[in-house]
């Protein structure tokens, strides 16, 4: 076997794209989507029929209801690939606004369902501050499943545990990057890779934490920047990767052991932690890498769907 078919004997391998026409050389259960996928694949001139049609159909509505649709309509032609589910994303302007947030992620699957489409192959992403987590738990309690995404920090994946959110997308890559540039000359990449990297130490730290605790919510290690970071974390809930890096992992053979390790972590494990709001705003302020990847995530994916807005207002001109 390859190593992305053993990789699926100890995890639940995720596509990370909005181009669904990659998606079936891969075999993934499930697929994500953010704002930056959704606009690299409108951008394709294969995608481009598809949003004119979209626009063309919703002319008279506002933006934000247009982009909801071009954004649930990129998920149905998902779905139609994968047996799973696939994340739909909140627009990250609204990330400090719990109650716009919930208003549009309702309004999201509101539309899928309209489709056709059950709400339980849908998940809600959104980013993991303080008020996007409170959202996430009136979501979930409305029955509407949340991915949050942007995550750096224990403290946020905690938050996330006790707000009874589906599945948290810890963020790899974006974490390897900081330190990286932080260290500068003095970072030894063979000695920080594998086990050794940061951004899979802080996924491992997280994993094994949910599970000596029991706690329900699913972790999807996120945004990898090569083979290495995924291979450290097989056995974790779920990894969504790149159709790039997906295509390294076919064309490899080495053998792919189980490196994360349920038993291990519950007889390791430490004592529980809470926050209420003051704790982990705290918590998240005292974590510098956190602070500025989550700050520097949200401004991204804002400049994305603003750039999304003006490309949909250019169709619609």
């Amino acid at each position: 076997m390859n190593q992305l078919e053993q990789l699926r004997q100890h995890t639940i391998v995720v596509a990370d794209t909005g181009n669904f026409r990659e998606l079936a050389a891969f075999a993934p259960r499930d697929a994500t989507t953010n704002p930056s996928l959704i606009l690299k694949a409108v951008q394709q001139p294969e995608y481009a029929p598809l949003l004119r049609e979209v626009v063309a159909a919703n002319a008279r509505l506002a933006l934000p209801a247009i982009v909801d649709r071009v954004l649930v309509r990129f998920g149905q032609e998902i779905l139609k690939i994968v047996p799973g589910r696939v994340s739909t994303e909140v627009d990250a302007r609204l990330s400090f606004d719990a109650e716009a947030t919930v208003a549009r992620a309702r309004g999201l699957i509101a539309l899928y369902e309209a489709a056709g489409v059950d709400r339980a192959r849908v998940l809600i992403k959104i980013a993991a501050t303080w008020e996007g987590i409170g959202a996430a738990a009136q979501l979930e309690r409305a029955g509407i499943h949340c991915n949050l995404t942007l995550l750096f920090a224990f403290c946020q994946a905690v938050a996330c545990g006790d707000a009874g959110v589906t599945l948290i997308s810890p963020f790899v890559g974006r974490i390897y990057d900081w330190h990286r540039k932080r260290e500068g000359s003095t970072w030894d990449e063979a000695a920080r890779a594998g086990a050794n990297d940061p951004g899979v130490q802080s996924v491992r730290a997280i994993w094994e934490y949910y599970k000596a605790h029991e706690v329900a919510t699913e972790v999807m290690g996120a945004s990898f920047r090569n083979t290495g970071q995924i291979l450290a974390l097989a056995g974790c809930d779920l990894l969504t990767i790149s159709p790039e890096l997906m295509a390294q992992l076919q064309a490899a053979s080495a053998p792919v052991p189980r490196r994360l390790d349920v038993e291990a972590a519950r007889r390791s494990a430490p004592p529980a932690v809470h926050h209420d709001e003051r704790s982990f705003r705290f918590a998240l302020n005292e974590d510098a890498m956190a602070t500025e990847k989550l700050a520097e995530g949200i401004r991204a994916f804002a400049l994305d769907a603003a750039r999304l807005d003006a490309l949909i207002e250019q169709t619609r001109a």
